[in-house]
């Protein structure tokens, strides 16, 4: 699907689809049908409302939020203590932070910044190059469909240095997502002489990110990387509660995540 809307030059549709495919319009477009089925076709339309109301419901419950990015992301494991151990002074290793979104200006800055995503990602991929001394490369160009102005890792590279007081050796700010993402980076880290990628995005994002970057090293012939994950954003295990099944906006946003991440690899994005 992501390549047929590349071929026909359909790409900036893509958030226009997103937002069409994903709850609530799905929910809230079955709502209003019911509502106009319920005069000629009550069952019908009484049927239609229940099942769109109980979707939102659930759509915004904890439980069910967390039940999607576990079945439908299927996160890999968090780096363990050995694990970075392993890692400190790796030779042809490097660390690539995936971006996650700009803001083209924080009022409070008075300058452009990153949302709050993407400033996760790259404070654990900074941490994680103290940790290892390994060099750090941040990858976040400008998306489909957003305003023009300075590139996610342009604005990276500023965050870096003003709050953390770290620079990353390598910016790839030419990717508008995922796929080229991994392609520009697989690129530009070959020429490097690097052989092994320590793979930084969000748990739910993981598994399409993987997907991305292993299409990229099957279709750019060259030497080969290996691929280590190293999500971040992981809760930890615990028990279900009473107040999980009750709707809140966490809910509704992982909801939204787990089956964007899952369109978004069944479509090949």
């Amino acid at each position: 699907m992501n390549d047929v809307l590349i071929r026909f030059g359909l790409e900036t549709w893509k958030p226009l689809l997103g937002l069409l495919l994903l709850p609530p319009v799905p929910l809230l477009l079955l709502a209003a049908l019911g509502g106009l089925w319920l005069p000629r076709r009550r069952w019908l339309g009484g049927l239609s409302l229940g099942l769109a109301l109980l979707g939102l419901w659930a759509s915004c419950t904890l439980a069910v939020g967390r039940a999607l990015v576990e079945q439908l992301t299927t996160p890999p494991p968090a780096l363990d203590a050995r694990q970075r151990a392993g890692l400190v002074g790796a030779p042809r290793t490097a660390i690539v932070v995936l971006g996650a979104g700009r803001r083209l200006m924080a009022p409070e800055y008075g300058a452009p910044d990153l949302k709050p995503m993407a400033l996760e990602r790259l404070r654990y991929g900074l941490w994680l190059a103290r940790q290892t001394r390994l060099p750090m490369l941040y990858s976040g160009g400008v998306g489909y469909g957003s305003p023009p102005g300075p590139t996610e890792a342009e604005i990276m590279a500023q965050v870096a240095l003003r709050d953390f007081g770290q620079r990353p050796r390598w910016l790839e700010d030419r990717s508008r997502d995922t796929n080229e993402n991994a392609s520009f980076t697989v690129d530009l880290l070959r020429a490097e002489g690097i052989r092994r990628i320590v793979l930084v995005t969000h748990d739910f994002h993981q598994r399409r990110a993987l997907a991305g970057f292993e299409r990229a090293l099957k279709n750019n012939l060259g030497p080969t990387i290996e691929l280590l994950p190293a999500p971040l954003g992981m809760a930890p295990p615990r028990e279900m509660r009473p107040l999980d099944f009750l709707p809140t906006g966490e809910g509704f946003a992982l909801s939204r995540l787990a089956l964007h991440e899952w369109l978004g690899r069944l479509s090949g994005a």
